[in-house]
């Protein structure tokens, strides 16, 4: 059985056909995100450090870090990337201690990352590009470390799944020249967006069943490429990530983070309801707002993808019993009513009459 090892100082994730969902956290990275791109290039790192915790809290069971930013002060990715790199990833391992994925197309990022992460961290990525194979694989030789293999090469990203399996097939295979084993390798066969490609799910599925029975390979994708460009992107995603797993998929880079509810939509309710003559109190709990208004939370939580995921570990029995299913869907005792028993007192139960 196919089992991918990736390891922390003092934690391991194994990624496997008979193992539960492997979820790897995507949040830190600032691709698309002007505030932290800012924030990294001024030396603050207090976004990520909220990040990192939210997403292992959400249940990720590794954590991707890219630090992808270009510095208005100097857009040499070469020479910015990987002193921040080095950064993210001494920061980030002081405060969890879930294993982590170097994520860059920096190669001197990566290897910077692989000189200070501890434990055995999964790389991301090489591709089936030939300057790509020969820089990426013998890093991953020399540090002994499993690998993201993406199925594009230097013709670009093929739409038909024949192409993009033969791209993984070549880079399973010159990984082994190198002396790198099939278990190492995570293959990526590029989620297409269904809007785009009415068939990009089928197309998905059916390769990840094929990579599982013809190279033996674990699997992992950009789960939230699936939606791109769609109203209710969750409602897809939730769809998506169960029928990938009954697939054969083994892991997904994603978001487990249900993001919270912020004063802007909070306030946008207040006038919704004052409008329809509903008179909120000036004092309420914005978490109580939230809430009783459906919006969701103030606070950061686990996504709906996230209990996809669980349910359908539970389904494939990887989650013996439903022991983690029950742990993520049991309510936390409200303000007052820790230690209460069933009948509502606190060591009692029901009172006696005299």
């Amino acid at each position: 059985m196919t089992r991918t090892i990736v390891e922390s100082k003092t934690k391991t994730a194994i990624i496997g056909f008979d193992q539960p969902f492997c979820v790897i956290g995507e949040r830190i990275n600032p691709t698309g995100r002007k505030k932290l791109a800012a924030e990294l290039e001024a030396g603050d790192f207090s976004t990520v450090e909220k990040d990192a915790l939210a997403q292992v809290a959400a249940g990720a069971t590794v954590l991707d870090v890219n630090a992808g930013v270009v510095y208005n002060s100097n857009p040499n990715p070469n020479e910015t990337e990987p002193p921040l790199m080095r950064k993210i990833l001494e920061l980030v391992q002081g405060l969890v201690d879930v294993p982590l994925c170097i994520d860059s197309s920096v190669p001197g990022a990566l290897e910077e990352g692989l000189k200070v992460c501890e434990g055995r961290p999964l790389l991301n990525s090489v591709t089936g590009e030939e300057d790509r194979l020969e820089l990426i694989l013998p890093l991953v030789k020399k540090y002994n470390v499993p690998v993201v293999a993406i199925s594009n090469d230097d013709t670009g990203i093929s739409e038909d799944p024949d192409v993009r399996f033969e791209v993984a097939k070549k880079i399973v295979q010159r990984a082994a020249d190198f002396g790198i084993p099939a278990h190492d390798i995570v293959v990526d066969p590029l989620v297409m967006p269904v809007g785009a490609m009415g068939t990009a799910g089928l197309q998905v599925f059916a390769l990840v069943r094929r990579l599982r029975e013809e190279l033996g390979v674990n699997t992992t994708c950009g789960a939230s490429n699936i939606s791109f460009g769609l109203p209710n992107r969750h409602g897809i995603n939730n769809a998506f990530l169960p029928m990938a797993m009954a697939a054969g998929m083994t892991s997904a880079i994603m978001n487990p983070v249900a993001l919270p509810v912020g004063p802007i939509k909070l306030q946008e309710k207040r006038d919704e309801l004052a409008a329809a003559g509903i008179i909120v109190p000036d004092d309420i709990d914005p978490e109580v707002l939230a809430n009783l208004t459906g919006l969701g939370s103030t606070k950061p939580r686990a996504g709906k993808e996230m209990e996809a995921i669980r349910a359908a570990n539970f389904l494939t029995n990887n989650d013996p019993h439903g022991g983690e299913w029950i742990k993520f869907n049991k309510q936390p005792p409200k303000a007052g009513e820790e230690g209460r028993g069933r009948g509502g007192r606190a060591a009692g139960g029901r009172r006696r009459r005299a």
